[in-house]
């Protein structure tokens, strides 16, 4: 599989060859207008996606997940992750991005799954932020995107983020790891200050309150964190999994502004400079995980 890494000024002069590049690594999933094709085999995949906004798209067979790339830096969205809801095990993102093209939007469930989820500017999915003076400080979209390895039974990628703070640039270098058979994808970041690399920095891990707080689950010795919302009448859960000792506060925030509410884990950085945790979801209408106890018993197992 080649490797393939690109800056945000890259981005801008190279559309075309980045596009043709992740064609191949998607097996030519860019298919003729009109011709059909069975499903792929069940893998896990990623990818830049120059045709959409400089996304970056993930997935299994159980979840499929996108972050935001430098097309929306001046625009709503920033760091957190957004959920795509896949109700089959065969890669559904170069089809959702490509059929989005055609007219067939993937914020409409045509039996595979769909994108109801709403992140904006908030964490959404087990994004995270700075942790200063009690508030959560945001870095914007990622910067840079490398792709390590895509693979049937594993992907994995490093998005780049910066944050310019008092004077301070910090910067985080976010490795995620998709295997399959997961509902949670694997976090690992290693933070800088100013270039140096940063040991006890203060993060927040969240999960955005799209409803109320009472929704939320937690067992913090156990080093999990659980939110179980209705969409469009079926259930979801979101959560994150960590090492319980790396937690020492949790906190829910509410508010009456759309998207700030957030069940937040508060961590830092250890010797290294690195984080590491995991987030995903489980969806009702996938048929695995259909209740909030299903899905805190979920998290409970995945954190032994």
């Amino acid at each position: 599989m080649p490797f393939l890494s690109q800056s945000a000024a890259m981005m801008t002069t190279n559309r075309f060859l980045v596009r043709a590049a992740c064609a191949a690594i998607a097996l030519f999933a860019f298919s003729l207008p009109g011709a059909t094709a069975e499903p792929d085999a069940p893998r896990t995949f990623c990818r830049f996606v120059p045709e959409r906004a400089d996304d970056f798209a993930w997935e299994n067979d159980k979840i499929a997940f996108r972050a935001y790339g430098p097309a929306l830096q001046e625009k709503g969205e920033d760091s957190g992750f957004d959920c795509w809801l896949k109700r089959v095990d065969y890669p559904i993102v170069d089809k959702w991005y490509r059929e989005n093209t055609e007219g067939k939007s993937y914020h409409v469930d045509h039996g595979e799954g769909y994108d109801p989820y709403k992140v904006g500017s908030s964490r959404g999915c087990g994004g995270l932020a700075l942790w200063i003076e009690g508030k959560m400080v945001l870095s914007n979209v990622f910067k840079e995107w490398k792709v390590v390895r895509c693979e049937p039974e594993e992907s994995v990628f490093v998005l780049s983020y910066e944050w310019r703070l008092g004077g301070d640039v910090y910067t985080e270098d976010k490795q995620i790891s998709i295997k399959m058979g997961d509902r949670l994808f694997k976090s690992t970041s290693t933070f800088r200050k100013n270039g140096e690399i940063a040991t006890d920095l203060p993060i927040a891990i969240g999960v955005v309150m799209h409803g109320k707080a009472d929704a939320v689950s937690k067992d913090l010795a156990k080093g999990w964190l659980a939110y179980w919302e209705t969409l469009d009448g079926s259930g979801l859960g979101t959560g994150v999994v960590i090492d319980p000792a790396r937690i020492s506060e949790f906190h829910l925030r509410e508010s009456e502004k759309k998207l700030e509410s957030h069940a937040l884990l508060i961590t830092s950085t250890d010797a290294n400079g690195q984080l590491e945790y995991f987030t995903g979801y489980g969806w009702e209408r996938a048929g695995e995980i259909k209740t909030s106890s299903e899905w805190n018993s979920y998290l409970e197992q995945f954190s032994k």
